[in-house]
């Protein structure tokens, strides 16, 4: 979030509410996955399709440089 004003922060903030307001599910899914955490070797996999029935499907290993950045990130957020 580095050089973001307070107006773009807001915004976001705003956003945000709106997007968990329409899909209350999914911030209990990431509350469920940060108390369980996310380690080294977690995987991680995503499915979409689309509203014509294409799906796409991928995933990936975490490693200990993708935590490093998940740590900076949290020191980022205000």
């Amino acid at each position: 979030m580095a050089g973001m004003n307070p107006t773009q922060i807001f915004q976001l903030m705003g956003t945000w509410q709106k997007f968990t307001a329409n899909h209350p599910k999914f911030p209990k899914f990431l509350k469920a996955v940060a108390q369980e955490g996310i380690k080294k070797n977690t995987i991680i996999e995503v499915n979409i399709t689309t509203p014509e029935g294409r799906t796409y499907c991928s995933n990936l290993k975490i490693t200990q440089e993708d935590l490093d950045l998940f740590e900076q990130m949290k020191q980022m957020s205000p």
